[in-house]
């Protein structure tokens, strides 16, 4: 068991060593121009030197998209338990969050900072649309996905509708729950990315989508890699976050979480 976990870690951290090392050799054989492509030496460079600007801009960001899915777990926990509550209920109202799904953030994004005057409120609730639905349509899936038998056990025990929510099907959606957050986490991200991008706020409160906008017009292209670079960790990094907390929340008790192997 210890040489998978290992392997887990050491096998994409391999890949990422190959490709660097392929990335810097291309760069340096063919001599391309740090204004195309920046070699990954340049990167971290530049990744060192503009420490305090990105890791600031990243704060924001990153301040932005927690804040985001802080809301968008609330908000969508609370609507999946009103769905279950009623047929009906979610019949009129689900159809409306797969509207806020398919709707492009990029085509809503400046009516939400035109009519909320706060920007940073303004930039929250666009990166909330786009990571509400994950968490609204896993959860509500875990609810209605309760095991028939234990639905009846429950009946038989005349548990009542509080009893049965609380004790059968709000464990039972837990891992839905969880799936739904891991992918919400990311789309908080790139939500916060792409309404900072739409606002274009600059400024000592901006974030990493700004520090691209102007890295790009000035073509400092390996700040621009910089902070991409900063972002894909930020995401990876939430990720792994949310996989820790549904371990944690799982571990004990459901096989999707359970070591088979020990």
């Amino acid at each position: 068991m210890k040489r998978d976990a290992l392997l887990r870690f050491v096998a994409p951290f391999a890949v990422a060593v190959i490709v660097l090392a392929a990335w810097q050799l291309i760069v340096t054989v063919n001599g391309i121009p740090p204004y195309l492509v920046p070699s990954p030496l340049l990167v971290a460079k530049t990744l060192y030197v503009d420490r305090v600007l990105l890791l600031n801009s990243l704060g924001v960001t990153l301040g932005i998209a927690l804040t985001a899915l802080a809301f968008a777990t609330l908000a969508g926990v609370a609507a999946s338990l009103l769905f279950v509550q009623s047929r009906w209920l979610e019949m009129s109202l689900f159809p409306y969050a797969i509207l806020l799904q398919v709707t492009p953030i990029v085509s809503i994004a400046p009516l939400i900072i035109i009519w909320v005057r706060n920007t940073w409120a303004a930039l929250v609730l666009c990166a909330v649309v786009v990571a509400i639905f994950p968490i609204i349509s896993n959860t509500t899936l875990g609810l209605r996905s309760v095991d028939p038998g234990l639905l009846d056990l429950f009946r038989l025990a005349r548990a009542n509708r509080w009893q049965t929510l609380w004790r059968l099907r709000v464990p039972s959606a837990l891992p839905y729950f969880f799936g739904g957050l891991r992918i919400a986490s990311g789309l908080a991200l790139i939500g916060a990315v792409v309404a900072e991008f739409v606002a274009g706020t600059g400024g000592q409160g901006a974030g990493l989508a700004y520090q691209i906008l102007l890295a790009g017009i000035q073509l400092n292209i390996p700040r621009l890699f910089a902070a991409l670079m900063l972002i894909a960790l930020a995401g990876v990094a939430l990720f792994a976050a949310t996989v820790g907390l549904s371990r944690l929340a799982l571990s004990r008790w459901h096989e999707s979480a359970l070591d088979v192997d020990s």
